[in-house]
């Protein structure tokens, strides 16, 4: 029910997912009312759901707002289809949560019902990046979840985006880069400096040192931690650019007939640019270091944007994220 449009972005989606993956099925939290009504405008009658083998729908009779107060929806919203989605999975009836909604609300509900896994003081927002090589990305953390984070913290983030990195795309020594104003080590605060010290003393894992934002596309780095703040206005500020390369590409494009012959001939190239440099395709924050999968769509994300969410917490189940964190755990590189 969440997300600046509700089911009328994420019903589409989950149809979307279902015929793209025959092995997932969806359970729609939320209002049943709703959710039939968006199902029947797709086609898809109450009858045919009661058939559908990928589909079911869970009704709830709250709805976290968008600018709702964490500690209120926490408190309030028990009812609520965010709510129950995280409750579906901290019962072992769903294996993953994906939400469009208020990212305070879910990011406090989520950290009530699930826990953190042994010795994570803070779950943190992940997600990925394009990179200059078109057949890699970059995974980058707090995306906003922690506004403030001490040396420790930044260090566990480092080694939880690392496991992340292994077991989502299979990088066997991910490289983990801290975000600073600078590459020298004299450059930065001192809980950026103690970060690194911490984690260049982990022989686990390749902390590689600190990197510019100049560089975050560079592909110099796997994994690329900094606090929620950073982050999070980093990542809205690189699909603020992304759009506006887009739209300013779009109208020298259009400017007149030579151009728009010579770019006619060049189209399915500018068209593999432009879908590789597309955030929708890298929507869906995962709330890493928790006892189960949720992931975190943007509120204005579009069907396809929201499918790539979905898909997202597919690839988690598979690869069992947080069991291969809680592994990490359980052999000492947290502590």
């Amino acid at each position: 029910m969440g997300g600046d449009k509700g089911p009328l972005i994420t019903i589409p989606a989950a149809i979307m997912a279902v015929n793209h993956l025959p092995g997932l099925h969806l359970i729609l939290c939320g209002d049943e009312n709703i959710i039939a009504t968006e199902l029947a405008r797709l086609n898809i009658s109450a009858q045919d759901l009661a058939q559908h083998k990928q589909l079911s729908i869970f009704s709830t009779s709250q709805l976290v707002e968008m600018d709702e107060k964490p500690a209120v929806a926490l408190r309030t919203k028990k009812d609520s289809s965010m709510r129950k989605a995280l409750d579906l999975v901290h019962e072992g009836k769903a294996q993953a949560c994906v939400s469009a909604g208020n990212t305070g609300a879910l990011l406090s509900m989520a950290h009530f019902v699930l826990k953190t896994l042994p010795s994570v003081e803070r779950p943190a927002l992940i997600s990925s990046l394009p990179t200059h090589d078109r057949n890699k990305h970059v995974f980058m953390l707090d995306l906003g979840a922690n506004v403030f984070c001490d040396s420790h913290v930044l260090y566990q983030f480092g080694v939880m985006g690392s496991v992340l990195a292994q077991q989502v795309d299979n990088i066997e020594n991910p490289r983990i880069a801290l975000l600073n104003m600078g590459e020298e080590a004299i450059k930065g605060s001192d809980h950026i400096k103690q970060a690194a010290l911490e984690l260049s003393e982990n022989k686990t894992i390749n902390y590689i040192g600190f990197i510019e934002g100049n560089d975050i596309f560079s592909n110099k780095a796997d994994v690329i931690v900094c606090d929620g703040f950073v982050g999070n206005v980093t990542l809205k500020t690189c699909e603020g650019v992304a759009r506006l390369v887009y739209k300013k590409s779009e109208n020298i494009f259009n400017k007149n007939i030579v151009v728009k012959l010579l770019t006619a001939m060049i189209k399915p190239s500018l068209k593999k640019l432009f879908k590789s440099m597309n955030p929708d395709q890298y929507n869906g924050a995962s709330l890493i270091g928790l006892r189960g999968i949720v992931v975190k769509s943007h509120g204005n994300a579009n069907a396809n944007a929201f499918f790539s969410a979905i898909v997202e917490a597919v690839k988690e189940v598979e690869r069992q994220v947080p069991e291969k964190i809680k592994n990490s755990l359980e052999q000492g590189l947290l502590s």
